[in-house]
């Protein structure tokens, strides 16, 4: 039996949801004892007894691998979140709150749009101390210009309704019409843009953490973990940087796959087929 589009794009959907979940429930139930200093099993090669091979401690790569991204995961999920409200917030300003305030949000995303996320976000960490917080902060305010220029087009389209036209001829205030109309209508719009934020999120955070300043090395991100694998590679410990970061680049694929399938399943013109 052939799938129609709808039914192709539910199935993806199932399937990376199911990925993602298993990955995060994964990092949280495997012992802590598999990432202990051993050094009986150091510089393992990947076996049956350890897929992913073992470091110059001995621990095992592969829960180091889960771990990793499921702490990776948390950090990019709470950046893109606060960068998908910041956009949110702007959007709605900008296309609300006159040409003046339009104009000077219009200037602020050119602005930080014409400059490298990475460079940014990396002058933001520094200054911030680097860790979590640094991270989060940097991530947050260097990913929320393209969706709140997406939001600003869809609140633009929005003010002309009929239904938000008939508010205002009753004498309802733009507060009102704001969060009565307007936000309840860009709920989905912030969903698909805050799945569709985390792979960048999650990338340049690993790019960060890999570069000295993110997240400190007694965490097991996935940033940390590729950096310390470099000065092993040229010994011929391939396992130490391939296996994390073709897993962090399916983990990223996975997330970039499932909001754009969620944006065709919300997406009027594309619902339907």
């Amino acid at each position: 039996m052939r799938l129609n589009r709808r039914q192709k794009t539910i199935l993806t959907v199932i399937l990376m949801g199911t990925l993602l979940l298993s990955v995060i429930i994964s990092g949280w139930l495997l012992s802590e004892e598999r990432i202990a200093t051993n050094l009986e099993i150091r510089n393992s090669a990947p076996s049956l007894e350890h897929l992913f091979g073992t470091d110059w401690l001995g621990r095992d790569m592969l829960t180091r691998t889960v771990k990793g991204l499921t702490l990776s995961i948390g950090i990019g999920l709470l950046a893109a979140t606060a960068s998908a409200i910041i956009a949110i917030t702007l959007g709605v300003i900008s296309a609300t709150m006159g040409k003046v305030v339009d104009s000077f949000i219009s200037w602020l995303i050119d602005l930080f749009l014409s400059v490298p996320h990475l460079v940014t976000l990396i002058l933001i960490a520094f200054v911030l101390g680097g860790g979590i917080k640094g991270v989060v902060i940097g991530v947050a305010l260097t990913h929320w210009p393209s969706l709140t220029r997406v939001i600003r087009a869809e609140v633009m389209q929005l003010r002309a309704a009929d239904y938000i036209q008939v508010s205002r001829v009753l004498g309802k205030s733009r507060w009102w019409i704001t969060t009565k109309h307007i936000v309840p209508h860009l709920i989905p719009q912030f969903f698909v843009g805050l799945l569709l934020l985390f792979p960048h999120a999650i990338l340049h955070e690993a790019a960060v953490t890999f570069l000295g300043f993110g997240l400190s090395a007694q965490q097991p991100a996935i940033g940390i973990i590729l950096s310390e694998s470099m000065r092993y590679l040229s010994t011929g410990m391939w396992w130490l940087a391939f296996f994390p970061g073709f897993a962090l680049l399916v983990i990223v694929r996975a997330f970039d796959s499932l909001g754009e399938n969620i944006r065709l399943l919300i997406d009027p013109h594309s619902a339907h087929e």
